[in-house]
């Protein structure tokens, strides 16, 4: 069950699936070093508002103006980020993975001072919104994304990214760098009872669901050290991770508190299915079970339930005869088509007749690895 633990009580151990409640240096400081797996910041911008933000109908805009965002000089910005950061290196695991988003007018203060303190970029992600708040003043151009830098600890490390899990978000495609998510908005931004932002700058769940589900495996520690109203904590109890939050005001570790325990847990299995294993496994072309005899060209395959068939050819493809079209092509594609759907994994969909059943084809692409080499 989801708890506030204020800084005083933390003891050494890994609050995981908590809140602690101050501040995130001194917090992550207390962490046993190299601890956590993953760390996604939302860091304070540095906003620089120079003045209230009005409409043309002259109603104000709800912007930034809190004092956790207001600093001196640049100087005190970068003295801040680089406290933090250095907190949250001690803090990951060798092959641990940084997470932090910001805007022109913080991330590349932060990109530097990650650099300098020995982290090494992976990929900077531009967070394109569908839909931007406009330019009032029509001085600049709409500012209609925001920056993620992905960083391991260091050049060395061995990190997690769940390539296949990130291509069949995409339509089967690679996932690129430009992610195209609308701004949390609607029934998803969380309000106080005065109907206001419960928080200015709540994230959207979908953008933390990419990064959790990219570099984060069922059972890892996602930190997040400016946990304003628990976006990353909700996801990652939906995704079967576990998370630590740090947040020093008592409103939003609050409401944070209260969203977290109203979300629900994924089903086991299917977390557990989402991350595939390919990269620890050596890959076995559908032609190889062919040519070790484990099949013939002209079997017949069927999925689980015996409504779809196909024919094997001697090239490897299937040839499938539905009501709605003819269809040739590898095990994955004719799978995909057969269901109407944009990909398919062939080795778990089609199955061949044994004497105990239908089985996974699958299992074959099995006897051929118990054959080779470790």
């Amino acid at each position: 069950m989801t708890t506030i633990l204020p800084l005083s009580e933390m003891d050494g151990e890994v609050p995981v699936n908590r809140i602690v409640l101050g501040d995130c240096v001194e917090a992550m400081n207390r962490l046993p070093e190299g601890s956590i797996d993953t760390i996604f910041a939302d860091p304070p911008y540095n906003l620089q508002l120079g003045g209230d933000l009005f409409r043309p109908d002259n109603s104000k805009v709800d912007a930034v103006d809190d004092a956790w965002d207001k600093f001196d000089n640049l100087a005190s910005y970068d003295d801040f980020t680089k406290q933090w950061l250095t907190a949250a290196r001690r803090a990951l695991k060798d092959d641990g993975t940084l997470w932090v988003i910001g805007s022109y007018h913080n991330i590349f203060r932060v990109g530097a001072l990650l650099q300098d303190l020995g982290f090494w970029i992976l990929n900077d992600i531009l967070w394109v919104k569908n839909n931007p708040m406009p330019n009032f003043r029509g001085k600049r151009f709409t500012n209609a994304h925001e920056t993620m830098i992905w960083a391991a600890k260091s050049q060395k490390s061995k990190y997690t990214f769940n390539y296949e899990s990130m291509k069949a978000l995409n339509d089967d495609l690679q996932m690129r760098s430009d992610w195209h998510l609308p701004i949390c908005n609607g029934g998803e931004r969380l309000r106080n009872g005065a109907g206001t932002k419960a928080h200015p700058t709540q994230k959207p769940e979908a953008l933390l669901y990419r990064v959790i589900m990219a570099s984060t495996r069922p059972g890892d520690i996602v930190l997040d050290p400016f946990f304003g109203t628990g976006t990353t904590g909700a996801v990652a109890k939906k995704l079967g991770r576990k998370f630590i939050g740090i947040e020093r005001e008592q409103s939003y570790a609050t409401v944070a508190k209260t969203r977290i325990l109203q979300a629900t847990e994924c089903n086991p299995e299917s977390i557990a299915r989402a991350v595939p294993k390919k990269k620890t496994e050596i890959r076995i072309p559908f032609g190889s079970v062919l040519e070790h005899g484990l099949l013939s060209p002209g079997a017949v395959l069927y999925d689980s339930k015996r409504r779809v068939s196909a024919m094997v050819d001697a090239g490897g493809n299937l040839i499938s005869n539905t009501l709605f079209g003819d269809h040739t092509g590898s095990i994955h594609k004719v799978g995909a088509l057969v269901q109407n759907l944009p990909s398919c994994n062939g080795w778990t969909y089609w199955h061949i007749e044994t004497d105990d059943g239908l089985k996974p084809i699958d299992v074959l692409r099995q006897q051929i690895r118990e054959t080779l080499p470790a």
